[in-house]
């Protein structure tokens, strides 16, 4: 039991992180402090200052642990870092860390290439950006390729050689050949210095030289050739239009303001490099609109630019506390290389800047907030669909799905996704790795996993009718009012017999597919349904079918991935990687494998009578 009362007395008066946990011992806050004594026990103190996201959080506070510090300032950074790796529910948590795309130039190659990259590092290499839109570097990256005839291969080409035969890009003249020993170190840096200077944004020369060489093409006649010329004075132009340009020398600014409502709150962030606005990204926070203004700011700032490749020379806010202005300035300073500062602009052309940024948050929430209406009007919809198709007594609010997966019949997966009111709720979707299924059966798999979620969920409920907890503390104790299956009626059946031997009463159904892979329908009741007209409903079916499928995917290419290299051996209890390579070095086969007897597996080194047996009887179970 966590002695609270005695926990808060021993709190050292030193800089720190805390970290709060729920019952089951879940971090869902983390936060750092000059003092901890002082700002762990305002939590725990009546107070009416306390915002609505504190009051909640409190509620579901069981335990904590800090670690001491020797500075604010280390607090601040491993605060970031425990963030980022534990992601706390009742931390500000952005999409994902923000890695914005560059256009990277490779200049310390022999014969550089032009590439996308979304890590910006000090390597004496040339970076232009950031973009806030992957598809402008794809689009910007396209029209250079399609203005300059550069390599676009990962080979290492060196100037002395060895030269080889070139590729298809040359005879279609979209490259020199450089490996060929066709195009000079010299003559290809020409080239690279025009597409840097084009990228920099002094794109005039260029255009005067290819107009100059457009009408010489078409005083000779060679009108083919100026119409050539004349769609690359068009892309060139295109690219000006896009340029983004990131350079070391010019001052890189980020305006940063914030719109609540009365409920939730937009963060809305401007990029300006070189002078212009170059992109801007928004961020909706939900129930956070009691919060101080400068404290939502500051915990923005460290969220956000711990993601990001690049910290700006300056950022604009429309307020924040001195002291934690300070200790951010510093942070951000570590992280840029240089000096980083966050100003509170007062007046001119700055301040003007602030407030459209404020104006463009308080747009961006209204819309959001109509997309939700819409949203849910039309999610309500499609679950009242489902319902009367089904004939359910209640309309489904919390939809779970189940999938499973497997390579060629092995290193089966199964995935669980959660629908509530009809969005994913993804806080929910849990995966399971099959641990007591070898081969290919998916019927047994999945009576495993169902077995494993709703055995938990009742255990959970149990615990928290004994110990008096708040349900929303659980991770499996929530049960859905459908079930919906990725197959047929065999995985609807064994889903009913798994829920009547515990005991568990929620509707089934099965999600099946055409010839064509695409949804077709639903089982329910030993009976495919016909959905007709019910368009809304069959768009949320299909939507499921996808994310579970997706999701138990996903999942089962990460475990593959894990693996230098997978084999069938890699199922068998008491085979480890060194056991696999000698069997394979021994026997060249699986099949080979499956075939010997017992002497003959003990004859490899390292197989005793245990593990020799464990191969046997793993290939006897897949042939029953």
């Amino acid at each position: 039991m966590f002695d609270f009362e005695y926990q808060l007395k021993i709190l050292p008066d030193k800089p720190g992180v805390y970290l709060m946990k729920n019952s089951l011992g879940e971090i869902i806050y983390v936060g750092k402090a000059k003092v901890l004594k002082n700002r762990v026990r305002q939590y725990f103190q009546n107070s009416k200052n306390h915002s609505e996201k504190v009051r909640v959080m409190v509620s579901h506070i069981s335990e904590f642990e800090y670690i001491v510090t020797d500075s604010e300032m280390e607090a601040l950074i491993l605060e970031c870092n425990l963030i980022k790796k534990y992601r706390p529910r009742y931390n500000i948590l952005l999409k994902d860390d923000k890695h914005y795309p560059f256009i990277k130039v490779i200049t310390n190659e022999d014969f550089p290439r032009v590439i996308m990259t979304r890590s910006f590092q000090k390597d004496g290499n040339k970076y232009f950006g950031p973009y806030t839109d992957a598809s402008s570097v794809y689009e910007t990256l396209e029209l250079i390729k399609m203005i300059f005839p550069i390599r676009t291969c990962k080979r290492n080409i060196l100037e002395e050689g060895p030269f080889i035969k070139p590729c298809l890009n040359y005879y279609i003249k979209k490259c020199n050949a450089p490996c060929a020993g066709y195009e000079s170190k010299e003559e290809y840096k020409k080239t690279i210095n025009e597409i840097i200077n084009l990228l920099n944004g002094k794109n005039q020369d260029i255009i005067n030289k290819v107009k100059k060489d457009m009408e010489e093409a078409a005083l000779n006649l060679e009108f083919e050739k100026a119409a050539n010329l004349r769609d690359k004075i068009n892309a060139i132009e295109k690219i000006s239009e896009k340029q983004k340009v990131f350079l070391g020398s010019v001052d890189d600014e980020d305006f940063i303001n914030t719109y609540s409502d009365e409920k939730d709150t937009c963060i809305q962030i401007f990029f300006s490099r070189d002078g212009k606005i170059t992109g801007r990204e928004d961020f909706i926070i939900e129930n956070r609109n009691e919060e101080d203004k400068k404290e939502i700011i500051a915990e923005f700032i460290k969220s956000f630019y711990g993601g990001t490749a690049v910290v700006p020379k300056h950022i604009y806010v429309p307020d924040i506390e001195e002291d934690e202005r300070d200790l951010l300035e510093q942070w951000l300073t570590l992280k840029r290389g240089s000096k980083s500062f966050i100003k509170i602009p007062k007046k001119g052309e700055k301040k003007d800047l602030i407030n459209m940024v404020l104006r463009n948050a308080k747009i961006t929430l209204e819309q959001f907030k109509i997309k939700i209406l819409q949203d849910k009007e039309l999610y309500k919809i499609s679950m009242e669909e489902l319902r009367d198709i089904l004939d359910l007594d209640e309309t489904p609010h919390r939809i779970e799905a189940y999938d499973i997966s497997n390579l060629q019949g092995f290193d089966s997966v199964g995935s669980m996704v959660v629908f509530e009111n009809g969005k994913p709720k993804n806080s929910d979707y849990r995966r399971f790795k099959i641990k007591t299924v070898y081969g290919a059966n998916d019927y047994d798999s999945m009576r495993e996993i169902l077995t494993r979620r709703f055995k938990h969920g009742l255990d959970e409920v149990k615990e928290i009718q004994e110990k008096k907890l708040n349900f929303t503390s659980g991770k499996f104790s929530v049960f859905p009012d459908l079930i919906l299956m990725d197959g047929g009626r065999g995985q609807v059946n064994v889903a009913l017999d798994v829920l009547d031997k515990l005991g568990v009463t929620i509707p089934v159904a099965g999600m099946v597919k055409d010839d064509k892979h695409q949804t077709r329908g639903i089982i329910y009741n030993n009976i495919e349904v016909e959905i007709g007209k019910k368009r809304n409903a069959l768009k949320l079916i299909t939507r499921i079918q996808d994310e579970v499928h997706r999701f138990a995917i996903t999942y089962h290419r990460t475990l593959r991935d894990k693996k230098s290299f997978y084999s069938i051996l890699d199922e068998i209890p008491n085979v480890g990687s060194k056991r696999k390579r000698e069997l394979l070095t021994k026997f060249t086969s699986i099949d080979n494998i499956k075939k010997a007897t017992l002497e003959e597996l003990l004859e490899t080194p390292s197989i005793d009578k245990k593990s020799a047996e464990s191969i046997i009887n793993f290939f006897t179970k897949e042939e029953k």
